[in-house]
């Protein structure tokens, strides 16, 4: 039986509707899946990278006058006993760890060195930053599992004129060298706490919150 004309219209503007609620965009710009307030699984995140101002705990195996704590230097370098200036920044605590495995060998046989990370701020690449009409714009250390409602707690919300529905993510792709905007319901997630506004976070993304016109 071949359908009508008034039936295959009907059809046509009902594959139409489905192709647009598949899509959906805000401002132009696509959305993101929506996150579990609480994850149902937690993954371990990208292996650390060492960034400036970290607090290290450097420990040399029955050498305790080789161990200390320092901090990270803005330089991006360290000093300890024996060892001047050693770059750490970009490096991750293994990799940090055997380089001065490496120094400390001129002095001593065969060291047996570990890194800890006590106290981080990560490179601005495993950093989340928050930044426009929000109670304190700040840089976020990322941490594994880390969703838009943690970032948003971490800086107090969004400000008395905050257009928090407005809001984007900016995201670089690291395999295509491209960066992407997403478009955030920071003001959904918020005030009326719609989960599906409550997105995933990654290392590096920019959340840009405007103000309101009025």
């Amino acid at each position: 039986m071949r359908a009508g004309p008034v039936a295959r219209s009907l059809l046509i503007t009902g594959l139409a509707a489905s192709t647009l609620a598949a899509c959906t965009t805000t401002g132009g710009r696509p959305e993101l899946p929506p996150a579990s307030y609480v994850a149902n699984k937690e993954v371990p995140g990208e292996e650390y990278v060492i960034g400036p101002l970290d607090q290290l705990n450097i420990f040399v195996w029955r050498n305790p006058e080789l161990s200390s704590k320092v901090q990270v230097r803005p330089d991006g370098r360290i000093t300890t006993p024996l060892i001047n200036d050693m770059p750490a920044v970009g490096k991750t605590p293994a990799v940090l760890a055997d380089d001065m495995k490496k120094a400390l060998g001129q002095y001593i046989k065969d060291p047996i060195v570990s890194v800890i990370v006590e106290n981080f701020s990560g490179t601005y690449s495993q950093q989340v930053r928050i930044v426009g009409a929000t109670e304190k714009p700040a840089s976020i250390p990322y941490r594994a599992n880390m969703t838009l409602l943690d970032a948003m707690i971490a800086v107090g919300g969004l400000s008395q004129y905050a257009a928090g529905n407005k809001a984007r993510l900016v995201r670089y792709d690291r395999a295509t060298g491209k960066q992407t905007e997403f478009a955030l319901q920071i003001g959904n997630l918020l005030k009326k706490g719609d989960s599906s506004a409550n997105v995933r976070l990654e290392p590096g993304d920019v959340i840009i919150i405007p103000e309101s016109m009025f």
